[in-house]
């Protein structure tokens, strides 16, 4: 069933195209009712019957139930109680009809699922006000609940592409046997960062809920472009002549120009972009002594400056075939002497808050 439109036409007061379904035992009332309803672009399917209106609204449903409180068999309140079990119908407004104008009818018309109680005899305008204002509302219902699905769509799509991605990540951290939970404790790093520079910092201004989010899911991405690198150098038990590192170092311009190639279909992903810039610059160094493009302070995106602490964090944490995981004092102290050359000083910062959860990030992992 089409939502019904809330564009208005000549001076009605109110003029949809929606289906009203109207239940009443009195054939002129149904009359009387279709001829005004009709007026304003309407389509009126009238019933004597409750059972008749229950039986086509669970085929075709309406946008509005206009229904009789009193009729032989099923009494309008029975009706509405009905249309309220099924999950099809519970949410169409249903409007009672009566000549009966008691405090008591009109209770039990609310306690039954009803939305409004008319009270005959009524006049052509408050019936032409009444449907209007609820129809107003229910199109307004229906926008919202297809928002909602839409959104949840969204979201659904959005986790499935992050699982995938954080997967791709995932096997190709696979190659290097020595890196553990390396991925899952990086996101949780670059998340705690990214929320200590939102709390009090010179970036926070620029640390939205939708950076947090960006950040935490991208991180995976950082060294995607290993995937390049031969085995004889990535998994190299012994330091790397220069020549090998040379080679080690083009992961950042592999990972970046080929998440580029993504980018470049899907322009407005910031999730995308997001990753580029830490893939190709979580090797960048504060001071400009950094890799590929040298480049220095806050040329570095603010991304990839997060993900470089995060990264030397867990990376010298951890263990490796040719040693051991360094202790999170010996780390810390390596970190305060990068203060200002490798890192951004207010990433030092941020991290010296930190550093209890990064000690209990490293060892619940």
């Amino acid at each position: 069933m089409r939502a019904p439109s809330t564009m208005k036409t000549g001076d009605n007061p109110q003029a949809t195209q929606a289906t009203i379904m109207v239940v009443d035992d009195n054939p002129e009332m149904l009359v009387f009712l279709e001829q005004m309803l009709t007026r304003n672009g309407n389509r009126v399917v009238t019933f004597t019957s409750g059972a008749m209106a229950l039986k086509l609204a669970g085929e075709s449903a309406p946008d509005l139930i206009l229904l009789d409180v009193m009729m032989p068999g099923m009494d309008g309140y029975q009706i509405c109680e009905q249309f309220k079990q099924n999950p099809r119908l519970r949410e169409i407004p249903v409007l009672f009809m009566s000549n009966i104008g008691t405090t008591d009818a009109k209770l039990k018309a609310f306690q039954a699922g009803g939305v409004d109680y008319i009270t005959k005899p009524f006049h052509y305008e408050e019936i032409q006000a009444r449907v209007g204002v609820h129809l107003n509302l229910r199109s307004l219902q229906q926008m919202l609940e297809f928002q909602r699905l839409m959104e949840r769509k969204v979201r659904e799509l959005s986790e499935a592409q992050q699982a995938t991605i954080f997967a791709i990540a995932k096997l190709a951290e696979q190659r290097d046997e020595d890196t553990g939970a390396h991925l899952e404790r990086v996101q949780t790093y670059c998340r705690l960062l990214a929320e200590q520079l939102g709390k009090d910092s010179p970036y926070a201004a620029h640390i939205t809920p939708d950076f947090v989010e960006c950040i935490q899911h991208a991180s995976p991405l950082h060294d995607i472009g290993k995937v390049a690198i031969p085995d004889s150098i990535l998994l190299k038990p012994n330091k790397l002549s220069s020549a090998e590192f040379e080679v080690m170092k083009t992961h950042t311009v592999i990972g970046g120009e080929n998440m580029q190639l993504v980018y470049n279909h899907y322009s407005g992903n910031i999730f995308i972009g997001m990753g580029i810039e830490i893939a190709l610059y979580h090797h960048e160094r504060w001071d400009g002594t950094g890799y590929p493009d040298g480049l220095a302070g806050k040329n570095i995106p603010l991304s990839a400056r997060i993900m470089a602490l995060a990264d030397f964090y867990d990376a010298l944490r951890s263990d490796r075939c040719y040693r051991k995981g360094l202790s999170h004092e010996e780390v810390k102290a390596m970190i305060l002497e990068g203060n200002g050359t490798h890192f951004d000083p207010v990433l030092v910062e941020a991290f010296l808050c930190l550093e209890d959860e990064f000690r209990h990030v490293q060892d619940t992992f």
